[in-house]
């Protein structure tokens, strides 16, 4: 294969770029990694929800959210909130995601998601025989929505697209299916669960992936430096300037998080980006604890549940801050009130430790894979907060695009357009 004499640099070793190396060294590249950091997955791959939901992938962006996030900016522990910049790159998202916001776009976004859900869901599954599931606390737990309103839960069990793997149940069913949930019951409409559906540690999904690449026979290693500038010259990249030097390569791929946007724009690329903030809990779940076996998500809340080995993953939130990484203790707070009230006696609230992380959204919420205007620049960028549920379909994705196969089905939105 002509790819076997050639160099690929990955920028990027969260999930979503490990993924990325693994296909491609299985393609018969030689790989080399270029991670900022000195733990790979350890930014936005790190305390995430933990959900691998290949079915139930609803981009944000629908008709009636814009005045849905109005509402939630003006409640305490509301799941939006948002602090203007000077920065023009957050209003120019805006403006795209307002575009978004129609239930045409939702339904063809949709659909092309799950298609690369079900990619994604195969593609693990051919990985998982290389990664034993006790490394990353792989459970098949299946994922249990829940709503509180009888009108949004009706509005679900019509749309056609959730039909295929589901189960609707009412109030007294949900709590049935998951004794998490007795406490919650009797503000419950209904809920629907779909089998299939995984949890796991991201992190630790990452730091196994990571020996695996280690050993394998065409990895080149990793350069932890902190990549500045892609630099291009002649219609091609030809090396990658870092604080510790130059790394060069005959094929890169982008997959930085919400460091792509910055990178892209060394090379005259501008990716439509923008970090929504989401927090996360991580509580010990000792002997006396009823915690959930389900991964449960609660629509209305946008929280998600998550038993991840003998701890319960809590992730909400979305905060438009621009990159800002720090903790704010009253989103914590809010969070922590939150699973409280929804499953009080699950896990052990107060030793809880806390996360916040930048996931790197498009404003349709599909992610943007494949080729550039340079002939050997290629991303995989824009996961927003699903990256755990769709790094392995992205990556075969990519492979097959970068050996020539062509893509396993029409890109559509999942393209880059300049």
């Amino acid at each position: 294969m002509q790819q076997e004499a050639q160099q690929v640099v990955v920028i990027g070793g969260g999930v979503v770029g490990l993924t990325s190396a693994w296909w491609l060294l299985e393609a018969g590249y030689r790989v080399t990694l270029l991670e900022r950091a000195k733990t790979v997955g350890s930014a936005a791959s790190f305390r995430n929800g933990g959900q691998l939901s290949y079915r139930y992938v609803a981009p944000l962006a629908d008709s009636g959210v814009p005045l849905k996030a109005l509402q939630w900016m003006f409640q305490e522990d509301g799941p939006l909130r948002f602090k203007p910049e000077a920065d023009p790159r957050q209003w120019r998202w805006l403006a795209q995601f307002l575009a978004n916001c129609n239930a045409e776009d939702n339904r063809r976004t949709t659909a092309k998601l799950l298609e690369l859900g079900e990619l994604s869901r195969k593609s693990m599954a051919q990985l998982e025989i290389k990664l034993p599931l006790e490394e990353f606390a792989w459970r098949d737990a299946g994922k249990l929505v829940v709503y509180r309103t009888k009108k949004l839960f009706d509005a679900a069990v019509a749309r056609p697209e959730s039909s295929g793997n589901r189960q609707v149940l009412n109030a007294a069913e949900t709590a049935a299916m998951e004794p998490a949930l007795a406490a919650l019951a009797p503000s419950l409409a209904g809920g629907i669960f779909n089998s299939g559906e995984a949890v796991a540690d991201c992190h630790g999904f990452c730091l196994a992936l990571e020996q695996r690449l280690r050993a394998h026979p065409r990895f080149q290693g990793f350069v932890h430096a902190d990549a500045q500038v892609i630099f291009a010259e002649k219609g091609r990249i030809t090396a990658v300037h870092t604080d510790t030097g130059w790394v060069g390569g005959d094929q890169f791929v982008l997959a930085a998080g919400i460091q792509s946007r910055t990178l892209a724009e060394t090379c005259d690329i501008t990716l439509p980006l923008y970090p929504l903030k989401g927090y996360s809990l991580t509580a010990p779940i000792r002997a006396e604890h009823t915690a959930p076996e389900i991964s449960v998500t609660d629509f209305e809340r946008k929280t998600l549940y998550a038993r991840i080995g003998d701890k319960l993953r809590v992730a909400a939130m979305v905060d438009m801050v621009g990159e800002d990484t720090s903790i704010d203790q009253r989103r914590i707070s809010g969070l922590t009130r939150l699973a409280q009230e929804t499953m009080p006696t699950a896990a052990d609230y107060g030793q809880a430790e806390h996360w916040a992380g930048l996931r790197p959204a498009t404003p349709n919420s599909a992610p943007i894979i494949g080729a550039t205007q340079y002939s050997n620049l290629w991303l995989n960028v824009g996961h927003g907060p699903l990256g755990f549920t769709f790094a392995c379909g992205t990556a075969n994705i990519l492979a097959d695009l970068m050996t020539g196969k062509g893509a396993p089905f029409a890109l559509d939105c999942l393209a880059y357009r300049q």
